[in-house]
């Protein structure tokens, strides 16, 4: 699959993270990101490594994995890597693909000028992460 400029700008217009964007946001966004498509059964982030990228799924499905064991399943919109992209630390889990999957990747430095220039999309990424964050404590308290 090749995704074209425009197609991008569409599917990122979609995601949670861009839906607030304007047109001329998105289509600045939209240039920053590669395609990446990879087989089932392969590794996209590991744990462990400094991650470079941060990824949304357009097509297919991840699981990510800590220690052996299956944290979450990611489809289409969703979105992994912005931890380490945002904190420079290692990857806290593995990423695998469980079946052919295309995803949007934006390196780190792009990661970085699009939050310094979209605020919106640094707004989306932190409730994003609270949300994520208050899932784990509420799951902890049960």
């Amino acid at each position: 699959m090749t995704l074209t400029r425009e197609r991008t700008t569409q599917l990122l217009a979609q995601t949670r993270l861009f839906a607030g964007l304007d047109p001329d946001g998105l289509a600045m966004v939209a240039d920053r990101f590669t395609e990446v498509s990879v087989p089932a059964d392969r590794a996209i982030a590991r744990q462990g490594e400094i991650g470079s990228g941060f990824f949304i799924i357009v097509t297919g499905a991840v699981r990510v994995v800590r220690d052996g064991e299956t944290l979450a399943r990611l489809g289409p919109g969703d979105f992994f890597g912005e931890l380490s992209v945002l904190d420079g630390k290692p990857r806290n889990a593995q990423v695998v693909s469980t079946e052919p999957t295309t995803c949007l990747a934006l390196a780190t430095w792009d990661f970085e000028a699009v939050v310094r220039e979209q605020p919106g999309v640094a707004l989306a990424i932190l409730r994003e992460l609270a949300a994520r964050l208050r899932d784990l404590t509420d799951a902890h308290h049960h």
